[in-house]
């Protein structure tokens, strides 16, 4: 292994951009410079490319051109769906339904509707991660206006069952929101057949640009008896369906859109290929390392994310020791990465926050290959037996050892 090549594993914080992308985005910035709102040649040049990138958005997930809204990110997508569903049925009802293990994109709005007047319930989640669907049904009040329920964990990569919570909501007339972040372009998606009203997502997450983003909202945003069930966060001009104004960034949306075609074209078969890579960490780990188990559920998990748990030992200290290795992890979200405080996804699992803390991520990716793979599980487990016989956590554990073989002499011997 080349010591100068530096293995990435944290693919789930982000993505590299795919060459294929960085080729469209550049040509245009120079070719499609035009403000797509104009009425001359230039602007409807512009104009083409972002109706074209519209549609193949789209197609990904069943949905058709004028229900995508382009953003600047999967944070203005989950605020954009959550306050707009809010603040324009607020006279039908002020209750939301979310779950305990979302990404604070989502959980930071629900916040902020709480002190607004708004009712929301932070639905618990098993060992897995699982929501409990009896749980959700029997929460929905004649005030409940919407379900947000993210399509998978951005940490322990669980997966949710969408299309029973889409059935759920629909069969109580209940708007239904998926942050799918992480699901979009790595595991087949599709809005109709899921019941699925309101979609998030994130270019740089699919190998596309930084800066972009996407919601998916069914019919336009239009209600069945005429008007809008959604309204605008921001003021200004008639972007995007009224629902968007600024601008558009018609070259990162063209990279978002290539991002999005070359992940429909190998969609299936990049995602048979991480999933092996990701049961090969799996298994050899919790296999070869003792004290060491698997957070998140074992095969309802996307095909790329590996979150492992090691008692006796801090994360942190485990990622800087591989990166000290040329190797890049995570112990979990990138968006609270500076915070010293456990991971609010862990705990929910039942996690107590020792444990939490000695939890690392590994996410794999499109140019994640079998020698870095096996690369990282050569490096890893001296790194865990080091930090073991260093940490007080450790001889904490040799002492308690050390105690019951006292115990045990004394009582036996």
């Amino acid at each position: 292994m080349n010591e100068k090549k530096y293995v990435y594993l944290d693919y789930a914080a982000t993505t590299p951009m795919d060459p294929r992308v960085v080729e469209e985005i550049n040509k245009h910035f120079t070719n499609t410079y035009g403000n797509p709102s104009s009425l001359h040649y230039i602007g409807q040049k512009a104009s083409k490319v972002l109706e074209d990138s519209r549609a193949m958005v789209a197609s990904l997930i069943n949905a058709r051109p004028e229900e995508i809204i382009f953003t600047s990110s999967g944070t203005e997508s989950d605020n954009l769906a959550i306050k707009g569903v809010a603040y324009k049925n607020k006279k039908k009802g002020n209750h939301i339904i979310t779950s305990a293990i979302e990404h604070h994109a989502v959980l930071e709005p629900c916040k902020r509707l709480e002190k607004e007047g708004y009712e929301i319930t932070y639905l618990p989640v098993d060992r897995t991660g699982l929501i409990n669907l009896n749980e959700l049904e029997n929460a929905i009040t004649d005030k409940t206006i919407l379900i947000s329920i993210m399509f998978a964990n951005n940490e322990i990569g669980t997966i949710e069952p969408i299309k029973e919570i889409g059935e759920i909501a629909k069969s109580h007339d209940v708007f239904f929101h998926t942050d799918a972040v992480q699901a979009f372009a790595k595991i087949p998606l599709d809005v109709q057949e899921m019941n699925i009203d309101l979609l998030s997502a994130s270019s740089h997450k699919i190998y596309g640009p930084k800066g972009v983003g996407m919601l998916y909202i069914r019919d336009g945003g239009k209600g069945k008896k005429g008007g809008k069930y959604i309204e605008p966060l921001m003021e200004g001009g008639g972007h995007e369906n009224k629902m968007r104004p600024s601008t558009e960034n018609v070259p990162g949306i063209a990279g978002f859109a290539k991002a999005v075609e070359i992940a429909k074209n190998e969609l299936h078969i990049e995602a048979e290929r991480l999933t092996k890579l990701r049961d090969k960490i799996i298994n050899t780990i919790t296999t070869n390392i003792e004290h060491c188990y698997l957070n998140g559920h074992r095969t309802k998990r996307l095909p790329n994310n590996v979150n492992l748990g090691f008692n006796f030992i801090e994360g942190e200290s485990i990622l800087l020791s591989l990166d000290a290795e040329y190797i890049g992890v995570s112990t979990g979200s990138a968006c609270s990465s500076k915070s010293l405080e456990p991971s609010h996804v862990l705990l929910a699992i039942g996690l107590d926050p020792q444990e939490a803390h000695g939890s690392l991520r590994v996410t794999l990716g499109r140019f994640t290959t079998e020698e870095e793979v096996e690369y990282f599980l050569e490096k890893l487990p001296p790194i865990i037996e080091r930090l073991r016989e260093v940490s007080p956590l450790g001889v904490k554990k040799k002492l308690n050892a050390r105690n019951q073989n006292e115990t045990h002499l004394s009582k036996y011997g």
